[in-house]
């Protein structure tokens, strides 16, 4: 049987990409929030944008964190 530890670097790297989408998991729903409280103006196009962003990278992250994780595991 060969050694089978974990590789911390990856995990490192997997670690890194989660801490990235924390911040975005919070402020994504509070933006499409605040865009739809000012639907009379401009800003409702401007917040809904960036939160429709923030939400999509917030996903991003975590996937691509949850799969750097596994494999560094694994």
């Amino acid at each position: 049987m060969g050694k089978e530890h974990t590789d911390f670097e990856l995990l490192k790297k997997g670690l890194k990409f989660m801490a990235f989408a924390l911040p975005l998991l919070f402020l994504s729903p509070y933006l499409i929030t605040l865009s739809f409280l000012n639907k009379e103006n401009l800003m409702f196009f401007i917040f809904l944008f960036v939160g429709i962003i923030a939400g999509a990278g917030a996903i991003y992250f975590c996937f691509k964190g949850i799969n750097t994780i596994l494999k560094s595991i694994f």
